[in-house]
């Protein structure tokens, strides 16, 4: 398989599902799985403490649609996804510029969050919404 330089996954800097039905979410990951979530606003649950992942996080529709598009509904001509995952790289704009080369329909490109982390996002062929982001505070001072 070709490597792509410029968008070497670094680590996973977060994964979840994308959640439509928020309590049957939060009854199977919060009760079932005893997963400690902590709540934002908005209902976005989330955990750093979950071991294998930097944070996993339910990440309700209308949040990734608000990030993607600026909207609370997503787009009908743009797949739903099931869930989202983000590889943290060294530079955003040249791996989003050489991915979108390849052919990727960029969402977001190279956003500064309020939080601190710079993202890019699109849709895979599995319809997972995929994050290229850089993300301060994951990343360990040597």
């Amino acid at each position: 398989m070709e490597k792509i330089p410029k968008a070497t996954a670094l680590f996973i800097a977060g994964f979840g599902p994308i959640v439509i039905e928020a309590q049957a979410s939060r009854d199977l990951y919060g009760r079932a799985f005893g997963i400690p979530f902590k709540e934002e606003n908005g209902g976005y649950l989330h955990t750093e403490g979950l071991n294998g992942a930097n944070s996993f996080a339910l990440w309700p529709l209308s949040h990734a649609s608000q990030s993607c598009f600026g909207t609370d509904s997503w787009p009908r001509d743009v797949p739903i996804p099931q869930a989202w995952i983000e590889f943290d790289v060294d530079d955003v704009q040249a791996a989003t510029a050489e991915l979108e080369a390849q052919g990727y329909r960029m969402l977001v490109r190279n956003r500064n969050e309020p939080w601190g982390q710079t993202v890019s996002r699109f849709i895979g062929p599995e319809g997972l919404l995929v994050g290229i982001t850089f993300t301060p505070w994951m990343r360990e001072e040597k």
